[in-house]
């Protein structure tokens, strides 16, 4: 009887990944957007607020590396972005002067190492613990650098600030930044790195495990994961990442103050716009910073109400859109996709038509509110929506509050077609879902 003896030779397979053809197409309209943004919206106001949407996007998201994605909440990420800040123009000034030979390209790098290492520093610490106490303990440090800010005035500059020029040195292939737009495109360079470095994130071991830690600490645990370090190091490349911002903050302006950079506002700013924009999808935060740059440069100056309206508006979305702008967009690709958004439109042209109504209705009153308060010297008769009326007359008041009411009692009946409408949409979906599963 013979026996066969079989041998294998080890076979080398090479494997590729079919390109992700949407991802691409994303990435691609992300950057010509950056590219070409400032030669559709040519004023310098618009170039200014290009800029500011620029570093604001990379602060966002390094803000959502901890909310959305780890689950901590931090009322004090302004200390990494406005420390980050100092540091670069304090390299800034030593650089025009000679004793610091780093070009401008570079100083929002210097701002990056300044908010790891003060993350470094001051994140252990925070990150010790979890949820409630991990935020309460962010309040404290951002509490703290905001009271240190006013102690050292060599360092912050006192309530006057550090001020900077970033035209200094040799050009940088003939450029100067001393422009807006030369200022622009740099931030706009960070930003498309930034972004896509930040995106990577979310795939490597760390991201995936920040998540886990997120969702399940315990589990995470269980299966031999230190939780704490996992939030550490996250904490960590959240800090370079907002320096980054800073650095760029510093460069923007030329000017940084400790009032508007390590206060715990700009703090609660970062908070409330991310979760505006939506802090569960990686594209919600950059919407968020889109929104907090038109609330503070446009909303702000068309009416001196623009936080009271900015606080309905986070207030409403925490209660019927948690998920933020981009859950609202998500859930209508979804039916886009099922070929099923066209039976929308109507009612999102009622919604819409009816709730600007009640809208108009409330601001008016509001604006004369704040009309009688605020500038009673004046007189009564104020302009609204191109309109004079008079804040003290009986008719004033009385029409506003039938707009008002009549909008809202046409948005209600309005809602509850749309959802009756929407429910029927998210069965036929669900059904058909069921029947391509089974076919």
């Amino acid at each position: 009887m013979t026996s066969i003896t079989a041998t294998t030779t080890p076979t080398a397979y090479h494997r590729f990944k079919p390109w992700n053809v949407g991802r691409i197409v994303i990435w691609g309209l992300f950057a010509l957007l950056l590219i070409v943004a400032p030669h559709l919206f040519k004023s310098s106001l618009a170039l200014t607020m290009l800029s500011q949407i620029g570093y604001l996007i990379i602060i966002c998201l390094s803000y959502n590396m901890l909310l959305g994605q780890g689950g901590m909440l931090s009322f004090g990420h302004a200390v990494y972005t406005g420390l980050g800040s100092f540091i670069a123009i304090h390299a800034m000034n030593l650089a025009s002067k000679g004793s610091l030979p780093i070009p401008l390209v570079l100083i929002p790098i210097v701002g990056g190492l300044a908010g790891m290492f003060f993350a470094i520093l001051l994140g252990y610490v925070t990150t010790k613990k979890a949820s409630t106490t991990f935020a309460m303990i962010t309040l404290g440090v951002g509490e703290l650098v905001a009271a240190m800010a006013l102690m050292f005035p060599e360092f912050f500059g006192g309530e006057g600030g550090i001020t900077t020029d970033r035209v200094y040195g040799t050009s940088f292939f003939g450029i100067t930044f001393g422009p807006g737009i030369q200022v622009y495109y740099l931030i706009a360079v960070y930003c498309f790195v930034c972004t896509a470095a930040m995106f990577a994130f979310t795939g490597t071991p760390l991201g995936r495990m920040l998540n886990a830690v997120r969702d399940n600490p315990e589990r995470a645990e269980f299966i031999g994961y230190n939780t704490q370090k996992v939030r550490y190091l996250a904490f960590i490349i959240a800090g370079f990442f907002a320096g980054i911002g800073g650095g760029l903050t510093a460069i923007n302006f030329e000017i940084i103050t400790a009032a508007d950079s390590v206060s715990v506002i700009r703090s609660g700013g970062y908070l409330l716009f991310t979760f505006l924009g939506g802090a569960t999808f990686f594209f919600g935060p950059i919407i968020g910073a889109v929104l907090l740059v038109l609330a503070s440069v446009l909303l702000s100056e068309l009416t001196k109400a623009w936080l009271l309206y900015l606080g309905l508006v986070f207030l409403f979305m925490v209660m019927y859109a948690p998920g933020g702008v981009a859950s609202l967009i998500m859930m209508n690709l979804r039916v886009a996709k099922y070929g099923k958004l066209g039976r929308l439109w109507p009612s999102y042209l009622g919604l819409g038509g009816t709730a600007l109504v009640a809208l108009l209705g409330a601001a008016c009153m509001v604006e004369m509110t704040y009309h009688l308060q605020l500038n009673a010297a004046l007189g009564s008769e104020m302009t609204f929506m191109g309109a004079t009326i008079n804040a003290k007359g009986l008719t004033s008041w009385f029409g506003a509050a039938f707009v008002m009411l009549t909008g809202l009692g046409m948005f209600e009946l309005c809602r509850r077609q749309f959802r009756h409408q929407w429910g029927q949409i998210q069965e036929q979906i669900e059904h058909e879902i069921k029947r391509g599963e089974a076919l």
